[in-house]
């Protein structure tokens, strides 16, 4: 009679053990548990911890509460200026309703994967050139809109969306490459036409001030020539004013009788020009 008694209580111990092995779930910190009893949510959800259910009626499924980081495969469109590109993203969500996610939509992942991937193309045809290569921040809060808006109704909520990488074709990046040779080469040439404006400028008040003061060029002069001597050359430098060549210039030229003035009559006796 005793034995029969230990052994009862020691299978009914064993069924309860069985039983509350089968009962116990852990919900871990970052995760939340919505319980499905005969296929309907009840209760809350449940917080991180140890909980209990009933076995065979209750199912309790786990939801990730943590930052997802999803990449958005590179799509392919073309600009509003027809020019054919290749874009990827990468999305940063979270679930914020548990329940939501389960209920509302099959995969909640592959939901936002695809809205992500539609809302891509569609900004890519509504941007130009420029505005995808400099302008990344405010596409950037139009595409997060774009897949926030309905992600909203699954429970999940975007934090943020960032363009990674723009593919252009091999034609562009060339055009691209000429049109900034040629505006640094124009900026170039502005920078030595200004500087050349500038030291004409400084000449033209230095010329002036050695034109007030004759002796200032000589000095000009002879600082030249001792700078030309300190160096180890064989160069020979004359200096010759500038008045000199001024007076052979003007010796070279023949003389022009003054106006009115005959000329002198030839007294050698000869014949006089008829």
């Amino acid at each position: 009679m005793v034995e029969d008694l230990v052994v009862t209580l020691a299978a009914a111990g064993s069924v309860g053990v069985v039983y509350l092995a089968a009962a116990m779930r852990v919900v871990k910190q970052y995760e939340r548990g919505v319980l499905f009893r005969l296929g309907r949510v009840a209760g809350e959800v449940r917080s991180p911890g140890l909980n209990l259910i009933i076995p065979f009626v209750d199912r309790l499924q786990k939801v990730n509460m943590q930052i997802v980081t999803l990449p958005i495969p590179a799509q392919e469109g073309i600009t509003r200026d027809n020019v054919t590109v290749r874009v990827d993203a990468v999305v940063y969500f979270r679930v914020v309703d548990a329940t939501s996610a389960l209920v509302k939509v099959e995969d909640y992942k592959f939901a936002v994967s695809q809205m992500a991937q539609t809302s891509l193309r569609s900004i890519i045809g509504k941007s130009d050139l420029d505005d995808l290569l400099s302008n990344r921040e405010k596409l950037n809060q139009g595409l997060e809109l774009m897949i926030d808006s309905p992600a909203v109704g699954w429970g999940v909520q975007v934090d943020r969306v960032e363009i990674k990488d723009v593919s252009l074709p091999d034609t562009m990046k060339r055009s691209m490459a000429r049109q900034a040779e040629a505006d640094r080469e124009r900026r170039a040439r502005i920078i030595n036409a200004d500087a050349e404006f500038q030291a004409s400028k400084k000449l033209a008040e230095a010329a002036q001030q050695m034109a007030d003061t004759p002796a200032a060029l000589q000095l000009r002069l002879l600082q030249t020539v001792m700078a030309v001597s300190a160096e180890k050359n064989s160069t020979l430098v004359l200096p010759i004013p500038v008045e000199l060549l001024h007076f052979l210039e003007r010796g070279g030229q023949p003389a022009l009788p003054e106006p009115g003035r005959q000329p002198e009559p030839h007294t050698d006796g000869g014949p006089h020009p008829g």
